[in-house]
């Protein structure tokens, strides 16, 4: 018996509410087992959009190839002080690394180390620590070296849906010659 679309928008809601992690419309699926995917992705639609004109101190996001309520963040200082948290900083060396394998993974650190042209080893350690990036397995040259690649977390982390949402370099470069520009003007 079809479910009615708005008590099937409210179950898929409710999951999503009580989900901690992204949830993936597999995941929801098992759960309303004669609900098709496509029907699923609808009400995720509604859902997203709902939420969206709402203009509430949250939103439903696509992250991690899943749907999670996250808050926006320019409420994130209240929610730091009241967990009493400190945000996720991440140092210059942190970033270069992580960039280097997100853009180039899988990945080793002798690769790293020759892009980054010093020793990588503490950095990963710590970014494996973060949970940002994983062991994916060993490459298959002399010395089987560990590769890595980011993880889920880190989708998660920068609000990307998968990998493929990374600004390309193109797009990095063009970024970096307007605020060249914008610099290099004087004041009116």
């Amino acid at each position: 018996m079809p479910m009615e679309g708005k008590r099937l928008k409210s179950i898929i809601e409710s999951l999503l509410f009580v989900s901690g992690d992204p949830l993936r419309i597999d995941s929801i699926q098992d759960v309303l087992e004669n609900v098709d995917k496509r029907t699923i992705q609808g009400c995720l639609d509604e859902l997203v959009e709902e939420y969206r004109q709402l203009d509430r101190s949250f939103h439903l996001l696509k992250v991690a190839e899943g749907f999670q309520f996250r808050t926006k963040p320019e409420y994130a200082q209240w929610i730091q002080q009241s967990k009493k948290t400190k945000a996720t900083r991440l140092t210059k060396a942190a970033l270069e690394t992580l960039a280097i394998i997100a853009y180039k993974q899988p990945i080793i650190r002798a690769e790293i180390e020759a892009i980054r042209g010093v020793d990588s080893g503490w950095v990963i350690r710590a970014l494996l620590e973060k949970h940002l990036i994983r062991i994916m397995g060993r490459k298959a040259i002399p010395g089987r070296p560990i590769v890595y690649g980011t993880s889920k977390y880190f989708l998660e982390f920068f609000g990307l849906e998968s990998i493929s949402n990374l600004p390309t370099l193109r797009e990095i470069q063009e970024l970096g010659k307007g605020m060249e520009e914008t610099n290099s003007q004087e004041p009116v």
